[in-house]
């Protein structure tokens, strides 16, 4: 990924060749000369192995940076990779749509909670002028957002207390039993904005970020009035903000549960340690940002900067989609054979109606993946981002498009590859690349 050097920004033009050494990717005798280098890739070899994806490497060269390598042949359709996110969110209007786990982004409760639930926030929206934008959490200029299905949904068309009775798992539809989904697991912390499939994931996630970024009765008062005014900015301009801050506190956690024990300190006080290691950081946290953006500080540390970072960290984020179970469940129902449909759809029919046309809607967010962010853009690509009938949760999914001999380097496109070349170019110019024809089109 090159450095734009076409931009409206004096500082960035007067700055831009310090700003593209600090962005440019070491090269491969750098990584050797310096041992600095050497962990990044340590953690590499550690993730596939712990994830046993035997099947691929990750490389490095001067000229593209990181890149995936096959350690085998792959036959077309195969599976390459099935990687798990590092950070990942639901964008905030899709949640009007559908609920899944925060953690693993399951689909969780039951068909009729989905539809019940759904049904229900798009009814305050239509009974109550203005609400509607209130459980958007504000607008999206800017945004990454988009309220999926939202003009298509008839809510009034079910009465209240039958949403209500779907909610409360009074009401059951039929042929819902063959559509079971795991159930729902309250935030360790008290919020009501995170749900998740299994108190494993409940534990997971509190553990890898949601502890510093909990909204919940555990969390200090004054910190949760900071957090919830982040959460209303970011989901009012570019939920990106919400994975951003979940990678900035995964780090931090990482940081300070790996500070080793003082011999002063009694195991039994490790807890007080570790809170005053929080604290400590914290205020490091504040002294760093106050002094970053500091009007008159240097301008390589100017909000422009702090924007081509968080520019540079949604270049390289994936769409995080998940297929409704709801979906399936219509479509079960209208293969059924005529007798027993027809049955089904006296009570189905004005579920899927008051649904509309969206009434497939699947999760989408956006994540961060810490193997397929490694693999470089091809307009010809030899792999894919595909989900499986049997992929049900939010890891990226890469299968091969043809077949993959061992060594051969694995290619993603990081756009649709069949847009016309004009678009093609648009939209590879957010990613530093140029298109040129020589037969097939190229980055």
């Amino acid at each position: 990924m090159g450095w734009n050097s076409v931009s409206p920004c004096d500082l960035d033009r007067e700055f831009a060749p310090q700003i593209a050494q600090l962005l440019t990717t070491p090269p491969l005798h750098s990584a050797k000369a310096f041992p600095s280098f050497r962990p990044s890739f340590e953690y590499y070899d550690e993730l596939i192995e712990s994830k046993k994806h035997d099947g691929i490497r990750v490389t490095s060269s001067s000229k593209h940076g990181k890149g995936v390598c096959a350690n085998k042949d792959f036959d077309e359709d195969d599976l390459i990779l099935k990687d798990q996110m590092l950070v990942g969110a639901q964008h905030s209007l899709n949640k009007l749509d559908c609920i899944v786990c925060s953690y693993c982004f399951r689909f969780i409760g039951s068909v009729e909670f989905q539809i019940g639930r759904r049904l229900y926030l798009h009814s305050i929206g239509t009974d109550n002028d203005g609400a509607f934008e209130r459980h958007c959490h504000g607008s999206d200029v800017g945004s990454s957002t988009s309220c999926s299905g939202a003009t298509n949904v008839n809510a009034n068309a079910v009465p209240q207390e039958v949403i209500m009775s779907l909610m409360a798992g009074d009401m059951q539809l039929p042929f819902t039993d063959q559509f079971a989904l795991p159930s729902v697991a309250a935030c360790p912390g008290g919020c009501e904005g995170e749900l998740y499939c299994s108190q494993s994931c409940a534990d997971s996630d509190w553990d890898s970020y949601h502890s510093l970024l909990c909204t919940g009765s555990r969390t200090e008062p004054s910190r949760r009035s900071a957090l919830q005014k982040f959460v209303e900015h970011a989901n009012g301009t570019n939920d990106i903000f919400l994975v951003a801050a979940k990678a900035i506190t995964y780090t931090m956690l990482r940081w300070w549960e790996c500070v080793a024990l003082p011999e002063d300190v009694d195991s039994s006080e490790e807890d007080s340690f570790r809170q005053q290691i929080r604290d400590v950081a914290f205020t490091s946290l504040q002294l760093l940002k106050d002094a970053i953006f500091d009007p008159e500080c240097s301008p390589l540390f100017s909000l422009d900067v702090y924007g081509h970072i968080i520019g540079m960290f949604e270049l390289n984020n994936l769409d995080l989609v998940v297929a409704s179970p709801v979906e399936d469940y219509f479509i079960y129902i209208d293969d059924l054979p005529d007798s027993e449909k027809e049955e089904a759809e006296k009570v189905t029919g004005p579920f899927l109606d008051a649904l509309g046309e969206d009434y497939s809607v699947p999760c989408e967010g956006t994540a961060f993946f810490p193997l397929q962010s490694c693999m470089n853009h091809s307009c010809c690509p030899n792999a894919k981002a595909f989900k499986r009938d049997e992929d049900k949760d939010g890891h990226a999914v890469i299968v091969a498009l043809e077949p993959i001999g061992k060594d051969d380097e694995i290619t993603i496109s990081y756009i649709d590859e069949d847009l016309p070349y004009e678009e093609r170019q648009a939209q590879l110019a957010d990613y530093g690349f140029t298109s040129y024809y020589t037969g097939n089109f190229e980055s």
